[in-house]
């Protein structure tokens, strides 16, 4: 296999080179939850999720995870949201750019809390983790696996994970929903989605391959080790998961008035 990164424009650029890949089996799209977030965040995209792909296999879930310094003195979700409350000037929560799911999980936190918090987008994990760590800003929503370590080393407090439940790399981290934030369940999914015109049986062969694979003890294990939930679930399945995020997600979208030119 090759992997060809391709950034840029919340992922919609790799998105898109795929849309339009010969339909043989050979090009994917590596999608996560964050593509079904840009048709709400985007005024005009070059193609369309639901109807120009083809989705085979979750590969993953992975919770994304409320974090603090360790130097915070909020030891709790509840008594961090008594400090957004109060606090002069407001505090901050940084998230890997406007319109990312880390962004709207903190829009959805803030209005749950009711509190106003200020949003920084950052360049991705690398310089949102390093300002955590640093204390330039608040708090943080990204996924475990950037912050894992540094919770583990004591460098960072982990108050809640954002799904629905706990996270089997910090079982002992309340998710948001038993820290008092009822019904709060928004994470980070990653999945594999071929040009909509891929032959079915060519579909077929390649869903069912890497079930075997995600399903396997040995994926298991690396899977547990950086912090996400193997999945492995059906072409149907996925695609009814991606409806129902699009949907969510444009919602808080449309809540967050955020737009994307």
């Amino acid at each position: 296999m090759i992997v060809e990164n391709k950034p840029g424009a919340g992922a919609t650029l790799g998105a898109d080179l795929v849309a339009k890949s010969r339909a043989d089996g050979h090009t994917l799209l590596v999608g996560a939850v964050h593509h079904t977030i840009a048709g709400a965040v985007y005024k005009k995209l070059p193609y369309d999720l639901q109807k120009d792909f083809a989705p085979l296999t979750t590969i993953a879930l992975v919770p994304n995870v409320l974090v603090v310094s360790a130097a915070s003195p909020a030891k709790t979700v509840a008594e961090l949201a008594v400090l957004a409350k109060t606090a002069k000037p407001e505090l901050s929560y940084g998230s890997n750019g406007n319109g990312t799911a880390q962004h709207l999980i903190g829009t959805q936190f803030e209005n749950m809390i009711g509190a106003n918090l200020l949003h920084i987008p950052y360049k991705g994990s690398g310089p949102l983790t390093t300002d955590l760590l640093g204390g330039q800003v608040t708090m943080g929503f990204d996924t475990i696996t950037p912050v894992l370590q540094h919770i583990k080393a004591g460098k960072l407090r982990a108050l809640a994970v954002t799904t629905g439940k706990r996270s089997s790399a910090l079982p002992d981290v309340p998710t948001l929903a038993e820290a008092g934030l009822a019904g709060f369940d928004l994470g980070t999914w990653f999945g594999v989605l071929a040009p909509a015109a891929t032959p079915k049986d060519v579909q077929a062969k390649l869903a069912g391959e890497m079930v075997k694979i995600i399903r396997s003890p040995e994926f298991k294990k690396r899977m547990d080790e950086i912090g996400a939930e193997p999945i492995g679930n059906t072409p149907d399945q996925m695609a009814r998961q991606i409806r129902d995020d699009s949907e969510k997600y444009a919602r808080l979208v449309k809540q967050a008035h955020v737009v994307i030119e």
